[in-house]
């Protein structure tokens, strides 16, 4: 008996636009007041980071760490559950706020609600951005920033904790100033 399925191929996967922020849209938002000052922390420590919504929010502080070669983060990421060290600049640090007893959450009250998503949206807004912007466009905005000042492929890839260079490589596509400079790189050929 033959499958009535036989011979048919699977609908490709369609790649989902990725809204980012540029770099003076980010100095724009630091600039700009948030409803939740917990929100406006977290939302740009994850700018500086790539750390998902999911590692953000359940983010303690036993999990950071001051060691010889600056801050860094230890924590299991909650989407695949594997050991991720991520040395974090000095800048993200600093939106981390006052240190806590080891098993206070960082980021205290900061939670998934349609009043955080509204503020978000809201907070963009008055900084003159009119992009979609969602939590996890800050993972992207870190990844496109990153792409963007060089770093990378394979780097990029370890510090978003991707298990695939492939799921990286979605960013590369967005990065158009680097594709410009690449095809301008060969030399004049005219005598």
């Amino acid at each position: 008996m033959k499958s009535p399925a036989a011979g048919i191929s699977a609908i490709g996967k369609r790649e989902s636009e990725r809204e980012y922020l540029t770099l003076e849209e980010l100095r724009a938002l630091v600039k700009e007041e948030c409803r939740f000052e917990v929100l406006k922390r977290a939302f740009l420590f994850s700018c500086l980071t790539g750390l998902r919504w999911s590692d953000v929010q359940k983010l303690k502080w036993s999990e950071v760490q001051n060691t010889v070669e600056g801050w860094r983060i230890t924590f299991h990421q909650q989407k695949t559950g594997g050991l991720q060290y991520l040395d974090i600049p000095e800048q993200a640090k600093e939106y981390l706020g006052a240190q806590g007893g080891p098993d206070q959450l960082v980021f205290e009250g900061l939670s998934y609600s349609s009043y955080h998503n509204l503020a978000l949206h809201c907070w963009t807004m008055n900084a003159g951005i009119k992009k979609h912007i969602t939590f996890h466009s800050a993972r992207h905005t870190f990844a496109v920033l990153q792409l963007t000042l060089g770093t990378e492929i394979f780097t990029l890839s370890k510090l978003l904790g991707h298990c695939e260079l492939k799921t990286t490589q979605i960013y590369a596509k967005i990065v158009d100033e680097k594709k410009r400079e690449a095809v301008n790189r060969i030399p004049s050929i005219s005598i």
